[in-house]
């Protein structure tokens, strides 16, 4: 019988490493997570500093500062200018507040459809049409909004407010500030889900501050918006009982009484 020629001799087991891909410990993901809870808390508190994100978090100031540093190089953050930190000396602290690329970020990317439904309402139906539409928009908001602020005092009416625009995505809160004539709070909106819209249709930043006025029972001043150019929508409330009606209120000499501030 032919002897075969083929090699007898015992292969060779050789432990080679199985190809496995790369392990995920969620650390790319959590990081994600972590940088878009950064980027809210900015849009909600800003001008903030790292080290006031870190409390909130739980986190590191240098941690935080990775995130911060990461954001501003995507251009969503950006350095406001602020004075030093209290209690400390030196350079002052970097207050970081969300840019408008930030802003066009957290509203999604149904911002262009809307501003050309809205163009196309102007042009069909005209400037009044845009306006109607404004105003039965918060006419909605303002029947929804008001069963469900209970408060009497008006600070924490404001503060129920706020509650219920922050879980409609403005990320709103309310800070106190030293009023000339009367207690006054200022209700800041770090996001504004319509931002490129009001850009061109302020009868919309208009609406909002009325429905403002008629949820919080007071005259409102609008001081500054997102859609002008802010890095926050601020609007001025007098601490006066709400029982108070509205035209009883100090009007400023340059306005008329029972109208807002403007709002752009």
């Amino acid at each position: 019988m032919p002897t075969s020629t083929t090699d007898r001799t015992p292969a060779r087991t050789t432990s080679v490493a199985p190809v496995v891909a790369p392990v995920l410990d969620g650390t790319t993901e959590a990081d994600g997570t972590t940088r878009r809870r950064v980027l809210e808390l900015v849009a909600g508190e800003g001008p903030v500093t790292a080290g006031e994100l870190a409390d909130r978090l739980g986190l590191t100031s240098a941690a935080v500062r990775r995130h911060l540093a990461c954001l501003e190089e995507d251009g969503t953050i950006a350095v406001h200018e602020a004075g030093p930190s209290s209690g400390r000396r030196g350079r002052p602290a970097r207050r970081y507040v969300v840019s408008a690329r930030g802003q066009s970020d957290l509203a999604g990317g149904y911002s262009e459809l809307a501003a050309q439904v809205m163009r196309y309402l102007r042009e069909s139906g005209g400037g009044d049409a845009v306006a109607r539409f404004a105003a039965d928009r918060y006419d909605a908001v303002v029947a929804r909004y008001a069963p469900r602020l209970t408060a009497t005092d008006p600070q924490e009416r404001a503060e129920q407010l706020a509650g219920l625009l922050s879980a409609d995505g403005y990320a709103a809160s309310v800070r106190p500030v030293a009023g000339p004539l009367l207690p006054t709070v200022q209700l800041c909106q770090g996001h504004c889900p319509v931002q490129h819209v009001a850009e061109e249709f302020g009868e919309l930043c208009e609406a909002e501050a009325r429905a403002f006025s008629e949820l919080l029972g007071t005259h409102v001043q609008r001081l500054a918006t997102i859609a002008g150019g802010a890095h926050a929508c601020v609007t001025n409330v007098p601490i006066v009982s709400t029982q108070t009606p509205p035209q009883n209120l100090p009007t400023p000499p340059h306005r008329t009484r029972g109208t807002q501030e403007g709002t752009r």
